[in-house]
């Protein structure tokens, strides 16, 4: 089977490709203008990405393209439907990231409790201020509401009870069994369930799926309903934050925000850009959309990766198929 990598893969997950009798090609620099004459030129039957985009003109003339990989949890890069309308299967590696973007969800948490970013930046231009930054909130105790309760929201709560914070959830899928198991305080499924348990937390975690649902899920009623100085960390898709009302929270009520994504993020590795919400007047942090980027994530999608591949070649089926190709 021929494979196309066009990202950043892990060495171990390309050997053990090769190892299976894949044909491996690795040409990570490849961004979607150049797709598609790549596929067509090098006959690839499976094309794995992690953050490159794959629109529906990548498709036009990839005559033996069966499957699509996406090495991560979400697949909002890929157009699903253009590929199942021309059969060809969308997978994903669910799961597999969920621990790195928990750690960096309790990192960001720390961060706005104890400022470390201001931290590093006042000593790093010379002013010493250990009264003005010896007035951590401390997350012990603290009430933390989880947005999602998926793989990352559920390693996310385990992390936050080992700070013993107290933690409320909101999910389609979460149950009460469930809860009782966690420890957590389940909220309702609805709307005004959400901005009711918004005025009792102290911290706001967020790890929903981008879908036109959840488009804006984070607007201004969210904003206006979280407590003056509360802290909110997205780490899922930047589509589901109204940043213009974020940076509207984070100037009149003093919200702590902490951002791994971004609304229209570019899509390049490396470019020149800057969000709105860093012109903030107030406490926000930013990291790079990096929150699945580290080594053991990645080495876990690459086994993921390896074992659709795997299945694919003796069944002929994508499994984790998120399109449903011949459904």
């Amino acid at each position: 089977m021929k494979v196309l990598i066009a990202d950043k893969f892990e060495a171990e997950g390309i050997a053990a490709l090769e190892a299976l009798g894949c044909r491996v090609m690795s040409e990570p620099e490849l961004g979607p203008d150049a797709l598609g004459e790549a596929l067509r030129r090098t006959e690839a039957e499976v094309l794995v990405v992690r953050s490159t985009k794959v629109p529906a003109a990548v498709f036009e003339g990839a005559s033996t393209l069966k499957g699509i990989i996406r090495a991560g949890a979400g697949y909002d890069n890929i157009d699903f439907k253009a590929a199942k309308a021309k059969g060809i299967a969308v997978s994903n590696c669910p799961g597999m990231n969920a621990v790195a973007v928990a750690e960096l969800t309790i990192g960001h948490l720390i961060a706005l409790d104890r400022r470390l970013p201001e931290q590093d930046r006042a000593l790093r231009e010379g002013h010493w201020d250990k009264a003005g930054f010896a007035k951590a909130r401390g997350l012990k105790g603290r009430t933390l509401l989880v947005v999602g309760t998926g793989a990352i929201g559920t390693e996310v709560i385990k992390r936050a009870k080992a700070f013993e914070m107290k933690i409320m959830a909101q999910s389609r899928s979460l149950g009460d069994d469930t809860a009782r198991a966690l420890g957590i305080e389940p909220i309702a499924y609805t709307r005004q369930a959400l901005i009711e348990a918004l005025g009792r937390a102290d911290a706001v975690s967020v790890h929903v799926a981008s879908t036109p649902d959840t488009h804006n899920l984070c607007g201004p009623g969210f904003f206006a309903s979280m407590k003056p100085g509360a802290y909110f960390v997205n780490t899922s898709r930047g589509e589901i934050v109204d940043e213009a009302a974020l940076r509207e929270a984070i100037e009149s009520k003093g919200i702590r925000a902490a951002l791994d994504v971004h609304q229209n993020q570019p899509s390049a590795k490396t470019t020149d850009w800057t969000t709105p919400v860093a012109q903030a007047k107030g406490v926000a942090h930013f990291t790079h959309h990096c929150g699945a980027s580290t080594d053991q994530a990645q080495l876990a999608v690459a086994e993921e990766t390896v074992r659709i591949v795997r299945t694919a070649m003796e069944t002929g089926k994508f499994i984790n198929c998120v399109n449903a190709v011949g459904a």
